[in-house]
């Protein structure tokens, strides 16, 4: 799903917080990793229902969704604690995916009972953080359009200094409250936080940092709930350090449960998509293993090796398990990859990219040019790859065949 293809979900409605009166359309669990978690966990919850409804609650005692949440954000079993902060970490990001449009909910009681209006927009937030940051800028900035706000923000971006901001801060505090339940400039001010430093973040630009103006361009990791992850923190290596020596002061991926998620998220998502649209056949065509199901969901790249690349779909390739553990990993030693099967792999895996992306296919895109530029960049270990022009398929295969 590209952006055009959101931008005219998005246009379809009228956002406008005069007349909605909504000022819970985004609030302060709303942060792109969060948001992209609990949309995940919702895919996986209706997913082989008929029955496609649900209430926060369904979505929070999941098992799925216990397992991940007290992993990656380190809180008690909310099966066991119920609490405000579970309240609100499940259920604002629900609430936001209701005031888009993407799911609706109807009152049931004291609650809400909610259905999915949008299936593939809803599957696209919950792919990657990077789509949902995606959806977040774009929803944000037409909430702010269709409010007749969005030029105290624009301001804001040009200026760029104290007064502006404290002139954006208060408009929109007061704008808030006259136009919402919220009556707080705390609160409000919460709140703002999560509506300018995403578009500071796409705009690359100051936003805001503990109430004040931020003394940096705001980057992605600054505009997450968790932890900052492994991209992260690798992205800013020292030029003089090698990135071996640089990762050995890093925390070792089994101590970073949130990697530990994307990359099993990652793979489900891909053996999930294989399954339906691709009949479970494997991305490696073979003869001798062409009515074998395709089950594992193999690194091209080693996850040890590569672990700032090892939960991108455009990293990952599905094998049959005689593939995997035979061809691709010699003598069944998952520590070893075999090179001229990785180059069969790099081989098939662009096929799949490019037919996912140009193919036009009654099938959803989830792959990203951009990003298997960067798993073939790191994995190689070098720059070239960007070098090669969007969407030029066999510009890639021409510099793959240069490194085997």
């Amino acid at each position: 799903m590209d952006n055009a293809t959101i931008q005219e979900f998005l246009d379809e409605h009228d956002y406008d917080i005069r007349k909605t009166h909504n000022g819970r359309w985004i609030d302060q669990k709303c942060t792109m990793d969060v948001v992209c978690l609990v949309s995940d966990c919702i895919v996986e919850y209706t997913s082989g229902r008929n029955r496609k409804s649900f209430t926060v609650n369904d979505i929070w005692y999941n098992d799925y969704t216990v397992d991940n949440v007290q992993q990656i954000f380190s809180k008690p079993n909310p099966t066991e604690k119920a609490s405000n902060e579970y309240d609100k970490y499940f259920g604002q990001p629900i609430k936001l995916l209701d005031a888009a449009g993407i799911i609706h909910g109807e009152k049931n009681g004291h609650g809400y009972v909610y259905s999915i209006v949008n299936q593939d927009l809803l599957e696209y937030i919950s792919f990657r953080e990077r789509n949902c940051y995606n959806f977040l800028c774009l929803y944000i900035e037409k909430v702010l359009r269709d409010s007749g706000i969005y030029r105290m923000f624009e301001y804001f971006f040009r200026l760029q200094d104290k007064n502006s901001f404290k002139e954006l801060k208060d408009s929109y505090t007061s704008f808030t409250i006259q136009n919402t339940p919220i009556n707080g400039a705390t609160e409000c001010g919460r709140i703002f936080t999560k509506v300018l430093n995403p578009l500071a973040c796409k705009y690359k630009k100051c936003g805001t940092e503990r109430g004040h103006i931020s003394k940096d361009i705001i980057t992605q990791d600054k505009i997450m709930y968790n932890q900052r992850n492994w991209r992260d923190i690798l992205s800013e290596k020292p030029k003089d350090m090698t990135r071996v020596d640089y990762e050995v002061t890093l925390p070792k991926p089994d101590e970073d449960y949130m990697t530990t998620y994307r990359i099993n998220r990652a793979k489900r998502n891909l053996r999930r998509f294989n399954d339906v649209y691709r009949n479970s056949k494997t991305e490696v065509y073979d003869e001798r293993h062409i009515d074998d199901p395709a089950t594992q969901m193999h690194h091209i790249f080693p996850a040890n090796e590569y672990p700032q690349i090892a939960d991108y779909l455009e990293n990952l390739i599905a094998l049959t398990p005689t593939q995997h553990f035979t061809y691709a990993h010699p003598n069944n030693n998952t520590q070893y990859i075999d090179r001229a099967y990785q180059y069969l792999c790099l081989i098939a895996k662009t096929g799949s990219i490019r037919d996912n992306l140009i193919g036009h296919k009654n099938e959803p895109v989830i792959y990203d040019f951009y990003l298997y530029q960067n798993v073939l960049n790191t994995g190689l270990e070098t720059d070239e790859f960007f070098e090669v022009q969007e969407m030029d398929f066999d510009g890639l295969l021409n510099k793959i065949e240069k490194y085997y």
